[in-house]
């Protein structure tokens, strides 16, 4: 087969020119910008940030809720020839001033309030804007920038991971990466202009940038929300008419459990989740609860932004798989060696293709480990990123997760996954999440710890071990098993696994 062309791509800023002029494109409040008015607030700010730093290539940041500011700083930044560097409103003083002295940021927009938070000030060369006065740029009669004419392999923007595992690293943006992802996503969720899609992700995860990016790019309305309980999210679809709503599997817990009026739930027609699998009893629920709405789930990560989705026609009877390739993602199961894998085989995922990342912002060495050859089967060749998760390719073509190499438990001389043993204890039907993870055991070599989350606040220690002796063999049984009420989160809004398994440690040494 020949080897395919990359697809064109244009300068991300050109998503403030895809919809009608007087459609709708962002609801913030009760205010509705349309997409004339985006493009020219955009255009706005744009010139304003080439003002403040002078020279292409800079980065600037931007440390924000979901106001306007933050939402057309993606677009003004790559149209002044800079690079945004948002940073999650979650996060503290410290792990902001990480991010800023990593990027090189010359100039951060933000609050009084977290202005505050980084103390002594922010880097030396990093110049402080308030927000407030930013956002009257927006709406000022000032200069304003043309659409920009960027080269698709432009760094457009450095997006910064949640820090589980680590120092968060910066993963490097183009053009392309951004405006492929935008148009891969609109089209296989089959977004239309007349579509409003809820933005509770934070902007500055990928899952959640999307958000804005593909709704513009479909001519959609995006509708931002800063979100402190599922009725805030229920009442914002009602208030907004909303179509399209995304997810984490934390969120969607919430909202199955939440009270919808009819008409709310109703107006839904898609439901979109990554950042963790969803579960037979969780879809299930999300079933009953959204009748009228298709279900997608997703599988990602930030260093190529999305690899594979499952259609929702598949989901009732693949429910744990991961789906096949979105668009413009070639996925590849492989071997150490990077010989394709059989069917049923279990192999690490490596995606390739023009949604593959630039790297790690200045760290060659990490950028080395992740980003390596493609595989010789690959139609693109160039760059792949090798994930690092395991995965397993069904006789169908359809994938399924089976677990992050560095999270396996090394037990009896087995090698168990954590996702495994999780599945097992939610598909009980008593737990709404779980965490397995090893501990040292000498005996073992480590002994599988699980950590749950029961409905309702109930715990059913019996039920559920009953459950997980029938349903895992000996070797996968959890040594101990513990119930809360409540599981740390990271600020993305997935499970906090390291925090679950040293508070389980510092418990235990107490």
């Amino acid at each position: 087969m020949t080897k395919p062309e990359n697809p064109a791509s244009h300068p991300i800023d050109h998503l403030a020119r895809r919809g009608a002029p007087d459609a709708a494109a962002l609801l913030i409040g009760e205010r509705v910008m349309n997409f004339a008015e985006l493009d020219a607030g955009v255009g706005r700010l744009a010139a304003w940030l080439r003002a403040q730093v002078g020279k292409p290539g800079e980065r600037v940041a931007s440390w924000s809720a979901k106001t306007r500011l933050a939402c057309l700083m993606p677009l003004a930044a790559a149209r002044a020839g800079l690079v945004h560097v948002p940073i999650n409103p979650l996060l503290k003083g410290p792990q902001a001033q990480h991010i800023l002295a990593d990027s090189g940021a010359k100039l951060l927009v933000t609050n009084a309030a977290r202005a505050d938070a980084l103390g002594d000030g922010p880097p030396a060369g990093c110049v402080l804007y308030d927000l407030k006065t930013t956002e009257e740029v927006i709406d000022s009669q000032g200069e304003a920038l043309a659409s920009s004419l960027a080269d698709p392999d432009d760094l457009a923007a450095i997006l910064y991971t949640s820090g589980s595992t680590g120092r968060p690293k910066g993963v490097m943006l183009s053009h392309a990466n951004l405006w492929l992802g935008a148009e891969s996503v609109a089209t296989y969720l089959k977004v239309t202009p007349g579509d409003r899609v809820l933005g509770v992700l934070p902007l500055s995860f990928d899952y959640g940038q999307n958000q804005l990016l593909s709704s513009w790019y479909a001519g959609a309305a995006v509708a931002p929300l800063d979100y402190l309980t599922a009725r805030d999210v229920v009442k914002a679809v009602a208030r907004h008419r909303i179509t399209t709503l995304a997810g984490v599997p934390p969120l969607w817990v919430q909202l199955v459990e939440a009270d919808w009026p009819a008409d709310a739930a109703a107006s839904l027609k898609r439901l979109t989740n990554s950042g963790g699998a969803l579960t037979r009893s969780l879809i299930d629920a999300m079933r009953r609860s959204f009748a009228g709405a298709d279900i997608y789930p997703m599988y990602g990560l930030t260093e190529a932004f999305r690899s594979t989705f499952l259609e929702p026609a598949l989901v009732a009877d693949h429910p744990t798989s991961m789906g096949r390739a979105i668009p413009h993602a070639e996925i590849l199961v492989c071997r150490p060696d990077g010989s394709v894998t059989a069917d049923e085989e279990p192999g690490e995922l490596v995606h390739c293709g023009p949604l593959v990342a630039k790297g790690y912002w200045r760290d060659a060495e990490r950028t080395a480990e992740r980003f390596r050859p493609a595989p010789a089967a690959s139609y693109y060749g160039g760059t792949a990123v090798w994930s690092g998760d395991t995965v397993r390719r069904g006789s169908g073509g359809l994938l399924y997760f089976v677990g992050r190499d560095d999270a396996m438990i090394k037990t009896a001389g087995n090698r168990v996954s954590p996702t495994e043993v999780e599945e097992a204890a939610v598909a009980s039907g008593l737990v709404y999440e779980a965490v397995a993870f090893g501990v040292p055991d000498a005996r073992l070599g480590a002994a599988i710890v699980l950590i749950v989350r029961g409905k309702d606040g109930r715990a059913d220690a019996d039920g559920l071990a009953v459950h997980l002796r029938q349903t895992l063999p000996n070797f996968m049984q959890p040594q101990a098993i513990e119930w809360r009420d409540t599981l740390p989160r990271n600020p993305n809004g997935k499970l906090d696994r390291v925090a679950i398994a040293a508070g389980w440690a510092k418990a235990v040494a107490a």
